[in-house]
């Protein structure tokens, strides 16, 4: 496990009060409150940004404009299996949080923000956590991930620090209209659970980009990771979305929208347990069924090297997520001011050529290659920090 340090967009931010601290009264930003012993409102800010995932914890640490230092935790699985599901990781996790902030941070925080779970649905924004959060995520309420013990680490360390905690953009911000909630029966109402950090940061920088403000601007937004997220988005908001668990694209590791009656057959021909058929939609499924790895780079590889049935799986999936793109295009009614592709698979010339050939008719393509969601966690909490967006309640 290593640091790394890397060079970043400006950003800055300031200090909120922990409880026992005198309040300066020279600052003039929103929530800037400095133990006058200790800190001036000259002193850069420092953010503590944490992303836990499913095999792995990232770390970063903002001081004022300046990405100052980051680092993955990575796991072995076998390390992860020993624990009975994903709160048993918790103090395991802290461990090796603590371990780095103490190497790392040497100033006051300002504040502590992680990625947000699959907690109830909430409009996009970044929410202020609190009991109800806290409990809603230890029950796993939408499902069990490892984002869900994002608000109770942010929580255990800004009460360490003294500084408050936050989440940012949720797995469930759901913002999609009342139509698109419709899915075909009254049993299963489609609902919203996206990449939405990334795809509203995506959203952000094109209306930057675009030189509009990002109310003004109607976009598609495909995230290209793990798992696929394909959204309309519309005044900022994330108007319908596919669920990359469930529909939409085939990805490196699900299986995306599958033919029902098919996937019926399968689901009781005895032959798979509950957990089987669910890990082979989510984990075993896309890429991974078909060529054995979830790695674009090894695909490419591959098909550099010749293999026609390589070509044949990336394309495929070039061609499911195009179709995706058309599909929500008409839910702006085909006035789009841009496609944007970001995540880590736009980084692929191959896979994003291949789209552009079938979406380019819809407008100007824009592409953000990577998930910069630790940027995009520590910008919502200085929006908030600097008075420019209200923390949410949850």
């Amino acid at each position: 496990m290593r640091g790394s340090q890397s060079k970043e967009r400006e950003i800055t931010a300031t200090c909120v009060r922990p409880e026992s601290v005198l309040i300066c009264g020279d600052c003039t930003l929103a929530g800037c409150f400095f133990p006058l012993a200790s800190l001036s409102c000259d002193m850069p800010p420092h953010i503590l940004v944490i992303n836990p995932g499913s095999t792995s914890t990232k770390l970063a640490l903002f001081e004022g404009q300046i990405l100052r230092s980051a680092l993955t935790v990575r796991y072995e699985s076998a390390e992860l299996d020993s624990f009975a599901g994903i709160w048993k990781q918790f103090d395991f996790r802290m461990e090796g949080i603590r371990r780095w902030i103490r190497s790392e941070v040497h100033a006051p925080l300002s504040a502590v923000v992680a990625m947000g779970g699959l907690l109830r649905p909430v409009q996009g924004g970044t929410y202020r956590v609190n009991d109800r959060m806290l409990a809603d995520a230890r029950a796993n309420l939408q499902g069990e991930h490892a984002s869900n013990l994002g608000c109770a680490m942010a929580d255990a360390l800004a009460r360490e620090h003294g500084c408050q905690a936050y989440v940012g953009d949720p797995v469930s911000v759901d913002e999609i209209e009342p139509l698109a909630r419709y899915s075909g029966h009254p049993l299963i109402q489609r609902s919203s659970l996206s990449h939405a950090l990334n795809i509203h940061a995506a959203a952000r920088r094109a209306a930057t980009e675009l030189g509009r403000p990002l109310g003004e601007i109607r976009l598609v937004v495909a995230h290209l990771g793990g798992g696929i997220s394909v959204a309309p988005v519309l005044g900022g908001k994330i108007i319908d979305v596919n669920d990359a668990n469930s529909d939409g694209p085939f990805s490196p590791e699900r299986t995306g929208g599958l033919p029902l009656q098919q996937f019926i057959a399968l689901c009781f021909s005895g032959t798979y347990s509950e957990a089987e058929i669910r890990s082979l939609v989510r984990g075993r499924g896309g890429l991974t069924a078909y060529l054995g790895t979830p790695q674009a780079t090894e695909v490419e590889r591959r098909i550099a090297d010749g293999d026609a049935l390589a070509r044949e799986v990336f394309e495929a999936m070039a061609y499911q997520i195009s179709k995706e793109i058309g599909a929500m295009a008409t839910v702006l009614k085909g006035a789009l001011d841009a496609v944007v592709l970001t995540g880590g698979l736009a980084g692929s010339a191959m896979l994003t050529g291949w789209i552009q050939e079938r979406v380019q008719y819809l407008g100007q393509l824009l592409i953000y290659p990577g998930e910069d969601e630790m940027r995009a966690l520590a910008e919502g909490a200085l929006r908030v920090l600097q008075g420019a967006e209200t923390a949410a309640e949850y």
